[in-house]
């Protein structure tokens, strides 16, 4: 038997591509999104002005997901997760509309951002394991007939992703590099998450 069926795993998302890895490797689990502000956190991180370090908000708001999930779910292992995207010293949130979609884009074309991805586990209200990892994203230098196409082809979906793309996807086609791990750059870095559960007897070695 691959996972111990007497424990208890939540993902603290409402993530279809979160949910979709954590399937796909056969891990039995429920979802329930906490209901955050994130916006909210990441204002109070910033300090008189100063852009907090991305891979913090990140790890910040993971911790915060998984939390409020176990406040009412204190035997289960909850699982929270967050991806951050930085330009330079900015950090860049889901478009709202596809005009921000195509700015952002825009500002991405022909550089390199990073996409950091944290993840925690709790339980019983408290931070028992974490980690962090980054990916490098350089986008080709794309036409702007490509990004109109890409944009009609895409549709709603850039929406729901904090770079406008999914990679699992036509956003593929954006890009000219990329280095870092696959499930990092889809927001949970699994295979540490893996070992973890294994360590705790939650899953067959």
């Amino acid at each position: 038997m691959l996972q111990n069926p007497k424990t208890k795993i939540i993902l603290a998302s409402n993530s279809s591509g979160r949910a979709s890895l954590l399937q796909g490797a056969g891990i039995s689990f429920t979802k329930k999104a906490a209901d955050l502000d994130e916006r909210a956190i990441e204002e109070a991180l910033t300090v008189e002005g100063v852009v907090p370090d991305p891979v913090d908000v990140a790890m910040v708001l993971a911790r915060a997901k998984a939390e409020t999930i176990s406040q009412n779910n204190m035997d289960a292992y909850v699982i929270g997760a967050d991806q951050v995207l930085a330009l330079g010293d900015k950090i860049f949130d889901k478009p709202a509309t596809m005009e921000i979609a195509r700015n952002n884009l825009l500002k991405f074309r022909g550089k390199t951002h990073y996409l950091h991805a944290a993840i925690c586990v709790v339980k019983n209200g408290k931070t028992i394991w974490q980690h962090n990892e980054s990916a490098h994203m350089t986008m080709r230098d794309f036409s702007t007939d490509f990004l109109a196409d890409y944009l009609v082809g895409a549709g709603d979906s850039v929406k729901t992703s904090v770079g406008a793309y999914r990679l699992e996807e036509t956003g593929i086609h954006l890009f000219e590099k990329i280095e870092g791990s696959y499930f990092t750059i889809l927001g949970l870095p699994l295979i540490p998450l893996l070992d973890f559960f294994r360590d705790e007897e939650i899953l067959a070695r």
